[in-house]
């Protein structure tokens, strides 16, 4: 008998059957373009000598001018350190906690138990970055703040948490760690509760503690998902949110605070220099997707898994 011949796929046919997953297409694809792509033309800001009256196309083409200003720069070498120090230092405290949650959570028996944990460590996630700032700021205040009040009933001395330079990247990564660890464990979570449990129970007849079951069954089940967020992750090194860093930022703290984005923000919309702003965001944003090309490949080379 003849094979039958796979029928080709035609997007006429396909829409036929499936208009209506099309039709909830449409609000997602418009937002991307709108937001996502169509300001990718202004990207061209970063080669000309923008003027607000001449407008974006009608400024004049100045070329590499502005990447060399920032390159000669002497403030280019402390944002670089800045930005990765708190970046790496966000991504060694940050990346292996929801690991070991989801891993805890796993283990932990009591379904009530567990669903109240993780209810406990979700909610930080929802706070947002204002209030979480304000939140640092009135915990750790030197005069008023609950953390001071404590150390000084212990009898020791009050610390300006925020006024010193050397605690600002603490502060900054472990309160980032308690705010998004809960959250960023859902998928972990949700990758655990789909293991196969003919594995599990073969483990545990083979007489596997709980470090060996972790090690044999749970580990090699997260390395997929384990594989491609720290790929993410490696691509954002350059990426530090901008919001926390700055409301955190005061002139004791600065010489460690600032980095690429808020530079970015203080020279664009501060001192009006669009042009140059938007040259070392560029910058930012070619060096992230050469860093998440690098860790994809290395993945492609070393794993199984990777993005594409």
């Amino acid at each position: 008998m003849e094979k039958k011949k796979k029928k080709k796929w035609s997007l006429k046919e396909d829409f036929k059957k499936r208009w209506q997953l099309y039709l909830m297409l449409i609000l997602p694809v418009a937002y991307i373009i709108v937001f996502c792509y169509a300001p990718m033309g202004g990207i061209v800001i970063a080669f000309k000598n923008y003027s607000f009256r001449k407008g974006i196309w009608g400024s004049d083409w100045v070329g590499l001018k502005y990447f060399k200003q920032f390159f000669v720069n002497p403030d280019m070498a402390k944002l670089l350190k800045n930005t990765l120090i708190i970046s790496l230092y966000s991504l060694a405290a940050s990346f292996p906690a929801p690991i070991i949650l989801a891993l805890a959570l796993n283990i932990i028996g009591g379904t009530k138990f567990k669903k109240f944990m993780q209810s406990l460590t979700y909610a930080p996630y929802f706070i947002s970055t204002v209030v979480m700032v304000g939140i640092i700021l009135q915990c750790l205040h030197l005069n008023v703040g609950i953390v001071n009040n404590v150390l000084e009933f212990l009898g020791m001395d009050r610390i300006d948490f925020m006024g010193k330079a050397s605690l600002f990247r603490h502060i900054y990564v472990w309160s980032g760690v308690w705010q998004g660890t809960g959250y960023s464990a859902i998928i972990y979570i949700a990758t655990l509760g789909n293991v196969d449990q003919s594995l599990v129970e073969a483990s545990l007849i083979d007489g596997a503690n709980r470090w060996q079951r972790i090690k044999i069954v749970e580990l090699p089940a997260l390395k997929p998902i384990i594989t491609i967020q720290l790929i993410m992750a490696v691509g954002g090194v350059m990426g530090v949110g901008f919001e926390k860093v700055f409301l955190m930022q005061n002139s004791l703290n600065l010489p460690v605070s600032e980095i690429i984005s808020t530079y970015v923000y203080k020279r664009g919309l501060h001192d009006m220099q669009y042009s140059f702003a938007t040259a070392v965001g560029l910058f930012n944003s070619v060096v992230n997707f050469i860093l998440i090309f690098i860790a994809n490949k290395v993945s492609q080379k070393f794993g199984e898994t990777s993005l594409w």
